[in-house]
């Protein structure tokens, strides 16, 4: 039998749970936020020698693909690609790029201390083809010998990080170098409101001197002056977790190489094809402190394609 009363109640409690549950669902998402989607970066080490040959031209097609995070290294032009900082930054916004990070050398390296880093005779060859071309080249800045200047060079292109992207570190008086160089350069970068931090390698993570690299770095220098940018290719070559990272060293890791590694060549691939597990570590974007990602391909045989493919691999796992 019909029963008038019991049906207002019932219809009273679900017109109310239609307006609670919406908000429930809301709170729910924001007790369990789903991974950080950030905007997509480019490192332009990755075109080579395009950048070199029509600088111009080629930040607008890498426009056109949908980077809008840019990460600059150049080794062959100064630091930025024959431009002063300045000019370099009024070319990207025009294109409506966002010059993010620049990457410059920790301290000159010799041809041997390089050799040491190599894995394969690929690495070997493309380490003594730099060398030539580098030979009859001006001597590049370094953050050991010229810190300040870098610091100010990188607030007067108005970026957000100045990022070592090489040190050697194969002795512990290296290491130990490293840790005052990083001190000294995070010091001068936060006084110009830009921040420091270093880009790894596999090499890290051996041991020296009954010491890893990585762990002494971060464990002598300052949290706030010193952060990473954490490679994912090359910590996952050296058989590290990057989640696992993040949980050692919460909040230091505000930029992230999205580089991939072929599983038979154990060589740079584009971003999807090779053993990284890249959803996994998004998923845990929030504890290593994510702020940009820069995907990277060593060595790229068609860098546009290939930061193409990767860019559209990405857009689709990120959704």
């Amino acid at each position: 039998m019909f029963n008038r009363r019991k049906f207002l109640q019932q219809s009273s409690s679900l017109a109310l749970a239609g307006l609670v549950l919406p908000q429930l669902g809301q709170a729910a998402a924001v007790f369990n936020p789903a991974p950080k989607k950030p905007p997509l970066g480019l490192q332009l080490f990755t075109l080579g020698n395009l950048m070199i040959e029509d600088t111009r031209g080629t930040l607008q097609k890498v426009a056109a693909i949908g980077y809008t995070e840019i990460e600059t290294a150049d080794y062959q032009k100064g630091n930025y690609y024959g431009f002063t900082p300045k000019q370099l930054s009024a070319m990207m916004k025009e294109l409506g790029l966002r010059w993010r990070s620049a990457h410059v050398i920790g301290a000159p390296f010799s041809i041997d201390q390089i050799l040491k880093m190599a894995k394969t005779a690929e690495d070997s060859a493309r380490i003594q083809h730099f060398a030539e071309q580098m030979k009859n080249k001006p001597k590049m800045t370094n953050l050991k010998e010229n810190y300040q200047q870098l610091a100010d060079e990188a607030a007067e292109g108005g970026i957000s990080f100045l990022v070592c992207s090489s040190m050697p570190v194969g002795t512990l008086d290296e290491i130990k170098t490293a840790v005052d160089v990083f001190s000294k350069a995070g010091e001068a970068c936060m006084k110009n409101g830009v921040q420091f931090a270093y880009h790894n390698h596999a090499t890290e993570f051996e041991t020296v001197d009954g010491v890893r690299p990585f762990d002494y770095i971060l464990n002598n220098t300052d949290k706030n002056l010193v952060k990473m940018e954490l490679d994912l290719a090359w910590a996952t070559v050296a058989k590290q977790d990057p989640v696992e990272l993040f949980n050692m060293h919460r909040g230091r890791f505000p930029a992230w190489h999205v580089k991939d590694i072929d599983k038979l060549t154990q060589q740079p691939t584009e971003v999807g094809a090779g053993i990284v597990d890249f959803k996994r570590i998004f998923e845990h974007a929030k504890e290593s402190g994510m702020e940009y990602v820069f995907v990277e391909q060593d060595a790229a045989p068609q860098p546009l394609q290939n930061v193409t493919n990767s860019y559209n691999y990405l857009k689709k796992m990120l959704g």
